[in-house]
């Protein structure tokens, strides 16, 4: 039988979304992927004994080997139910719940909450919305990622300094000027010359999914929003959105 350690806070589990604090998923609903225990932890993500590596999921995480549960840590892993057990490298996509005092503090919430990560897409409502309410709350304050110029949020107003992030995730802000459709895109235009400024673009088959979550494409126009994504450059600088979690509405 593997020894089982613990570290800190406690040992580490994934589990139901029973959390505290701002961090609140009440309708995130998960499934049961097995348990494990931790090897090492790698910029990959937690290796496990059996050789499996798991990716903490909804998560850009720039120093992800600094903040992973130490070798020895027993998780128990599970997914959100409309979530891909995999990524496209075979990596495990899991949520990481700790448990502590008989309770249980979710370590995504826990890392954003610390500015040690930003969100990405997560694959549920509910519980982007509770990621975003800690990373909103972590950049106000400036804490970890948020209090270096490196990771300063860009102005869609220049996109050349967009374009500095290419291939690199990253956060633009700015008012939408139109929201066109043409064939199965919509392309929401942060400008109005497309060939140098910045735009989104959403699959016409993904656009329920953002209307569901109470962001129809069509009403951005003249809005300004936040959008979260990976920089690439089709004339300017462009993100494709297939989440509804990687565009805000700013307030």
């Amino acid at each position: 039988m593997s020894a089982i350690c613990h570290f800190g806070v406690g040992a580490v589990v994934v589990a139901a979304c029973v959390l505290s604090g701002a961090a609140s998923a009440r309708d995130c609903r998960m499934v049961a992927m097995g348990t494990a225990t931790v090897r090492a932890a790698t910029d990959a993500g937690i290796v496990l004994e059996d050789g499996r590596t798991v990716r903490l999921a909804g998560l850009d995480l720039p120093n992800p080997a600094q903040y992973m549960p130490p070798a020895c840590s027993t998780l128990v892993l599970k997914r959100l139910g409309t979530g891909s057990e995999t990524d496209r490298y075979g990596r495990l996509v899991a949520h990481v719940f700790i448990s502590e005092n008989k309770a249980e503090r979710w370590f995504q919430a826990d890392l954003v909450r610390r500015g040690l990560a930003r969100v990405a897409r997560v694959g549920d409502t509910g519980c982007a919305r509770a990621l975003l309410a800690e990373e909103q709350a972590a950049r106000t304050a400036k804490l970890g990622l948020w209090g270096e110029a490196y990771y300063v949020m860009n102005k869609a107003e220049d996109p050349a300094e967009v374009l500095k992030s290419r291939g690199r995730f990253a956060l633009v802000e700015g008012t939408v000027v139109s929201v066109r459709e043409g064939g199965g895109t919509i392309n929401v235009n942060f400008g109005r010359r497309w060939s140098e400024d910045f735009t989104v673009t959403i699959a016409k088959r993904n656009e329920r999914a953002f209307s569901a979550a109470g962001l129809e494409p069509k009403t951005l126009a003249g809005k300004r929003v936040r959008v979260r994504g990976w920089i690439e450059e089709r004339g300017g600088p462009w993100v494709e959105a297939a989440r509804p979690e990687q565009i805000e509405v700013a307030q």
